[in-house]
């Protein structure tokens, strides 16, 4: 269509501006949704930059603009946490009391030989006694390596303090050793094992400090010759060890471990990197860097390009649903202009609640996501809330998204698709306003339950049930908070972009609204015929797809004019005769063709949406008043052949003016919707069966198509894009509700025929 059209009837020119319908425009306003899109999800998707040095003052506050881990921090906190590690010791079981039994046996074999000198047992006692210590324990270690039992590096850690701390006897002790008698050996031994046991009981890092406590151990024995105590002593010293050892290895896993446990140290959304006025250090410079602030840089390119075409998918979804939409959207851009209204709404309202959502993450559930899904519903196209349903609750888990490494947050994303799906099921059965808040509770419930069924898969035991039993109150919030928006938006849609609405259309069917209750009073017959006229337009309507509901609703105010006159309309009169009887053809004329104009009239006084009066405009269309129109002709004639039996000249009575056929046509337009067009076919379709005394089902069906074929042969749908299967269609429609409305008055085949009245053979030539 081009900029502007320009259609002729009759003697008038009707303009349409064609923005409506502007290929440009129409661009414009889909480019502006992916626009939308953008930058709704930008502040989620890319973060911001700034254009900071280091060591230069900040000029302004910098924020994190996520959870992200201070890095520098969490290193220095671990390497803290490691520095605190204590050494790690072992205390590992020695083999003492087993080296005090050895020593006194040796001692006492070496005694015990005859044949050596006190000289040579000394020597044998100074090179013995150290051999016999290293003797027990390399044994021991070497059990130890091959079993695994320690670690290498503390094994050796063992051997080497071993020797550190070995004792070594006095030498003046080794000469009183070959002197001591097996009787002293066997008092001195079970005290020496019992000192050993006891003090190598605790743990001994040490032994130098533990053979300081020897003497007064010795000292409280049952020895009592200084000899005895004194030797006893001196193998007590040689026997006692360390047992307590650092354990290298140990104390490596215990760092590791501190390290691995230390928790990492976050910067928090929200939380203050630079403050402005402050120099930005080195440090503070990294952490900027590392979460990709620092502008001038590549790290934003990718997120930028990978958003727009995000945002490029999103739109061409919702552009393949606009195409093949059943309504006027698919090529209206003041719905399609309503349609990115909506949008915009919504998703400001989301983005209004992220900001309250740094408070309490749940509060994101309180978000009115099905606003614009119910709207779509009732003001345009099912279709329209379906995919629209879809890509919310997309855009939903990108701009509520709580998990820091994922850009969707499926809870959202989840509970926003549901209550979706189950705003676009309750909606289609709305039929009041009342209607609305009944689908908000249903919206609330399925909400809470969509959030409590997410707390149990993921949190069976419901540790904290508390911030679950506070995400489920959110939820069941922004099923009325929706609701509440809803109704009071409506009324905004319907008055600013003429959308009647099914609960707008529910409303003006209301009888006790005062046109209707004007019609009933005053113009009985006609309000009757307006009902029947309803039930047919809406059957024939929905049968092509058309809105059945707005044919009904137009059906009822398509005569309203006729209260004006009432008297002048047949299905008025009542048993009385008919003025037109009296009246002049063109004065009737105008009376019956006034009535389309008054009713409009009557209807923009009351502010009946435009829709309705269109209906009340072009049910008519262009139509000709037959029965008037042969009326004046005949009157014509009569004229004429008065004036040539008066004057005898049948040239005079030849020159009388002709009637042109288009003074009794409806000035129109015709039909510009094909619910206008079915309301028409419907209005004289009741009219002319309603005035057969006992039709049959071949008249009937007779009728119904000779009005549909006068009209189409009279081009009366040139301008709805009415097809003839879908003429069709309303004929076949129209003769069954017509069967089933006048069933007990229908004569089928086979019954006895039935003539019809004048009357309505003049009905169904167009009379009024």
């Amino acid at each position: 269509m081009t900029s502007k059209e320009v259609r002729v009837r009759g003697k008038h020119r009707y303009t349409t501006t064609g923005w409506r319908y502007s290929m440009g425009v129409r661009a414009a306003l889909l480019l502006s949704f992916a626009l939308l899109f953008y930058f709704t999800l930008a502040e989620n998707v890319i973060p911001p930059t700034y254009n900071v040095q280091p060591n230069t003052e900040s000029k302004q506050t910098i924020y994190a603009t996520d959870r992200i881990e201070d890095e520098l921090a969490t290193e220095a906190a671990r390497k803290e946490a490691v520095r605190r590690v204590q050494p790690v010791s072992t205390i590992v079981p020695m083999r003492n009391a087993e080296l005090v039994e050895r020593l006194f046996d040796e001692i006492a074999r070496i005694n015990a030989d005859d044949g050596l000198t006190t000289e040579e047992k000394v020597s044998v006692y100074r090179n013995k006694l150290p051999e016999m210590f290293r003797e027990t324990y390399e044994t021991t270690l070497t059990r130890w390596h091959n079993t695994n039992a320690y670690s290498d590096t503390l094994i050796e850690e063992i051997r080497l303090r071993l020797y550190e701390q070995q004792y070594r006897f006095q030498e003046e002790d080794l000469y009183k050793l070959p002197k001591l008698t097996e009787k002293q050996l066997l008092e001195m031994e079970p005290v020496a094992i019992n000192i050993v046991n006891r003090l190598m009981g605790d743990p001994v890092v040490d032994a130098e400090a533990v053979r300081l406590q020897v003497p007064e151990w010795v000292n409280a024995s049952d020895l009592t010759s200084n000899v005895t105590r004194g030797l006893t002593q001196e193998i007590i010293r040689f026997a006692l060890t360390p047992n307590r050892f650092y354990d290298e290895e140990a104390t490596q896993r215990a760092r590791e471990a501190a390290e691995r446990e230390t928790e990492p140290i976050y910067f928090e959304k929200g939380e203050v990197i630079v403050r402005a006025g402050e120099t930005i250090t080195e440090e503070m410079y990294q952490k900027l860097d590392e979460m990709n602030l620092i502008q001038n840089r590549n790290n934003n390119v990718l997120p930028r390009v990978g958003l727009a075409a995000l945002c490029f998918l999103f739109l061409g979804a919702l552009h393949w649903f606009i195409r093949h939409s059943r309504q006027a959207v698919r090529s209206d851009n003041r719905l399609l202009l309503m349609l990115w209204l909506i949008y915009a709404i919504n998703l400001v309202l989301m983005k209004i609640v992220t900001v309250a959502q740094d408070l309490d993450p749940s509060l994101a559930y309180l978000a009115p996501v099905a606003l614009g899904t119910m709207l779509i519903a009732l003001l345009l196209d099912d279709q329209l809330a379906i995919i629209s349903t879809v890509l919310f609750s997309t855009m939903a888990s990108i701009l509520f998204h709580a998990e820091q490494d994922a850009l969707f947050d499926y809870h959202y994303g989840f509970v926003s698709l549901v209550v979706g799906f189950m705003a676009i099921f309750m909606i289609r059965r709305v039929s009041q306003r009342a209607s609305v808040l009944r689908a908000g509770m249903a919206i609330s419930i399925v909400s809470a339950l969509s959030v409590t069924l997410l707390a149990l898969i993921e949190n069976p035991e419901m540790g904290n049930y508390h911030e679950v039993l506070l995400a489920v109150a959110y939820a069941f919030t922004g099923g009325v908070v929706t609701a509440v928006f809803v109704l009071g938006l409506m009324p905004f849609f319907e008055a600013t972009f003429g959308i009647l609405s099914p609960l707008k259309l529910v409303e003006l069917s209301n009888p006790n609204h005062p046109l209707l209750r004007k019609l009933l009073t005053e113009a009985p017959g006609t309000y009757h015929h307006s009902v029947m006229v309803g039930n047919l337009s809406e059957a024939a309507a929905e049968a092509i797809g058309a809105n059945g509901l707005l044919c009904r609703v137009g059906s009822f105010y398509h005569d309203i004019g006729k209260t004006r006159r009432p008297a002048y309309f047949i299905e008025n009169q009542m048993n009385r005769d008919n003025p037109h009887d009296t009246l002049d053809p063109s004065v009737s004329k105008a009376i019956i063709i006034a009535h389309a104009k008054d009713g409009v009239d009557m209807l923009n006084e009351a502010k009946i949406p435009k829709p309705i009066r269109d209906i009340a405009e072009q049910h008519h269309g262009t139509t000709l008043l037959k029965y008037f129109y042969h009326k004046a002709l005949k009157q014509r004639e009569e004229y004429a052949a008065r004036i040539a039996e008066s004057a005898g000249d049948a040239e005079a009575a030849a020159a009388v003016e002709p009637i042109p056929e288009s003074e009794y046509r409806y000035p129109g337009p015709k039909a510009q919707t094909k619910e206008a067009a079915v309301v028409g076919i419907a209005d004289s379709v009741e009219a002319a069966v309603r005035s057969l005394r006992n039709p049959t089902v071949e008249q009937v069906d007779s009728i119904v198509r000779k009005i549909i074929k006068d009209r189409l042969d009279d081009q009366q749908f040139h301008e709805c894009d009415m097809t003839l299967k879908e003429l069709d269609i309303i004929a076949k429609s129209m003769k069954e509700t017509l069967l089933g409305v006048f069933h007990s008055r229908i004569e089928y085949p086979g019954d006895a025929p039935a003539g019809s009245g004048t009357q309505g053979q003049l009905k169904k030539e167009g009379t009024p």
